[in-house]
């Protein structure tokens, strides 16, 4: 059996965005799996998006506000296909990374972050990978607006697709 699983992070919603772009929303809803990476910005959005999942796994980021928070974990986590997931917002400077989330998550085969808005896949040490989907609505100082998929089968590792909007 497969899973597909949807990665957003760094929605800013409404404040990037006055609508997260119809892509996103196309592959929210063929996904098994949503998993976002905090800031939502507005819980408007944590529950259309939790409407249109067929399962949502989501935590807060530094711009949510204590309803968003009273909502969401810190750091949320699940097991998919055999693979131990967890996702968080924030994992610091990106050197040293891959060692620091290793230390802090020892439980995870795969690490869901967001924060900088810019796309990240890398595997740590001790084999973990860490993914960060950039964002759907602020580009910052990348060329485009971007989203992951993943393809999970148990089997094999992890299949990572970086769609750029």
């Amino acid at each position: 059996m497969t899973t597909t699983a949807l990665l957003l992070a760094d929605t800013h919603w409404p404040r990037r965005a006055r609508e997260l772009p119809a892509e996103v929303w196309a592959a929210a809803d063929h996904a098994d799996l949503v998993l976002h990476a905090g800031d939502w910005v507005d819980v408007r959005l944590v529950d259309d998006l939790a409407a249109r999942s067929r399962r949502l796994v989501a935590c807060w980021g530094n711009n949510d506000g204590p309803e968003i928070r009273s909502r969401l974990p810190e750091v949320a986590r699940v097991t998919v296909e055999g693979t131990r997931i967890a996702v968080v917002h924030e994992t610091g400077a990106a050197s040293g990374r891959e060692h620091r989330m290793d230390a802090l998550f020892p439980d995870a085969d795969v690490l869901v972050f967001g924060h900088s808005h810019i796309p990240w896949d890398t595997v740590s040490p001790r084999g973990m990978r860490l993914l960060n989907p950039g964002s759907p609505t602020d580009r910052r100082r990348q060329p485009h607006r971007t989203y992951m998929t993943v393809v999970l089968d148990g089997a094999a590792p992890p299949e990572v697709t970086l769609h750029r909007l």
